[in-house]
């Protein structure tokens, strides 16, 4: 495991301070929330907590229970009464920032469910759906260009990050086009080699293009992860799975891309 070091003293990677629960068994899953692939925009996934969209059929949520609940909280939430609770707020697993539209009875639901560590805090912001404006992992984050100076200073103090103004491919939706974990980053299919060079020397993981859902760029509504598990929606290609994979370390390299050839050819 490796994460973000202190880019003052060294610009080596070094291991990661974030214990994995023990016994289990990473991979990536895919899962539909009725009828929709759009696994990150009914869920919000990180390393102490994940969550689901209220409504929707009960298998949604029992794919994430089976996969998580033995290591993290699994909590059927809404925000500000919507089931779009992976485009309207954005964790790790020090905080979780909510807009201005949730109400106070979901912030104490939230913080009654959440574990004690995490900090709920509701933010006042003009772009109010969070999770397309801002990509982050447990030590740095990268947000929309046009995000307020108060905002981009409540989340250095409530996420605990390093915030980086970034486009993706030249698009400012950073939490759209981008799904980052302390392992790595999956980012739009389009973008120049250079920019993810950039991009991932400022940042200090490593970053591939990528598709979900048989070919959409927006990677954001496809994939949720954490470092050590993934869900993907339905319509994802065994190929897709082994680059999500391969570069958030859900498996050795060789293991992933030969469980994707092998569903390929069942």
């Amino acid at each position: 495991l490796f994460c973000r070091p202190n880019l003052e003293s060294s610009s080596a990677l070094l291991p990661c301070r974030f214990p994995l629960p023990p016994g289990l068994s990473t991979m990536a899953v895919r899962a539909q929330f009725e009828s929709s692939s759009e696994v990150g925009v009914f869920s919000r996934l990180t390393n102490s907590y994940c969550l689901v969209a209220l409504g929707g059929s009960e298998n949604f949520y029992s794919v994430f229970e089976a996969e998580l609940s033995k290591h993290i909280p699994v909590v059927h939430t809404s925000i500000g009464g919507t089931r779009i609770v992976g485009r309207v707020c954005v964790g790790n697993r020090h905080g979780l920032l909510v807009p201005s539209i949730t109400t106070d009875q979901e912030i104490m639901h939230l913080r009654n469910h959440l574990p004690d560590t995490v900090k709920v805090q509701k933010v006042e912001e003009r772009l109010s759906a969070l999770g397309n404006c801002i990509a982050c992992n447990d030590y740095v984050a990268l947000v929309h260009t046009d995000l307020d100076r108060e905002t981009e200073e409540v989340i250095a103090d409530v996420l605990k990050v390093d915030v980086f103004r970034a486009t993706i491919a030249q698009n400012v939706l950073v939490g759209s086009y981008c799904v980052l974990t302390n392992q790595g980053g999956l980012v739009h299919a389009r973008t120049p080699m250079q920019d993810m060079e950039e991009l991932s020397q400022l940042i200090q993981i490593p970053l591939t293009a990528g598709t979900v859902n048989r070919g959409s760029d927006i990677i954001g509504a496809g994939v949720v992860a954490n470092d050590w598990s993934a869900f993907c929606g339905m319509d994802t290609t065994a190929t897709e799975i082994g680059v999500v994979e391969n570069i958030f370390k859900l498996q050795s390299p060789g293991a992933a891309m030969q469980s994707a050839l092998i569903d390929t050819m069942m």
